[in-house]
């Protein structure tokens, strides 16, 4: 069960959630970007190795935001530059993350396509070499094909 949020009730405190929702935004920017780069270079295992402090700063994002959703009333009328500045630097953050999204998307279906292509290579080399009665080579039965087993990490 989750925590309910407490809104925002004093400028102070806003200014303290709002630095530090930011603070949170760059680290989780720059661990993004060390994992993007890895990534490209191929460096998975590398790259896994910051899943445990991408979860903490992912945490602690949503828990700040949630408090500003919360206090979206009190931060229009009493500090609406502090909320303005916010959403823009919310909307810098959103494209940097889709990036990273995508190249964990293709990644992925890169990886997926060399995982789909090795099991179809052995299916073949397994398969007995048969002609049909067209004088064509026969396709494998289904019950040839094997399965490949491969632990993920990422």
């Amino acid at each position: 069960m989750t925590q309910p949020t407490t809104p925002i009730s004093t400028l102070d405190d806003a200014g303290a959630v709002l630095r530090r929702l930011r603070e949170t935004m760059d680290a989780l920017l720059r661990t993004l970007a060390e994992e993007t780069e890895l990534v490209r270079n191929g460096r998975l295992r590398e790259a896994a190795m910051l899943e445990e402090s991408k979860s903490q700063l992912s945490v602690r994002y949503l828990s700040d935001v949630g408090r500003v959703k919360a206090s979206i009333p009190y931060l229009s009328q009493h500090a609406p530059q502090l909320l303005q500045s916010l959403r823009q630097r919310h909307d810098e953050f959103q494209a940097l993350l889709q990036i990273n999204m995508t190249v964990l998307a293709t990644a992925h279906a890169v990886s997926e396509g060399i995982v789909r292509g090795v099991a179809g290579e052995l299916a073949k080399k397994s398969a007995l070499q048969t002609y049909g009665a067209s004088g064509r080579a026969a396709a494998p039965p289904r019950n040839a094909i094997e399965p490949v087993a491969l632990m993920r990490t990422l």
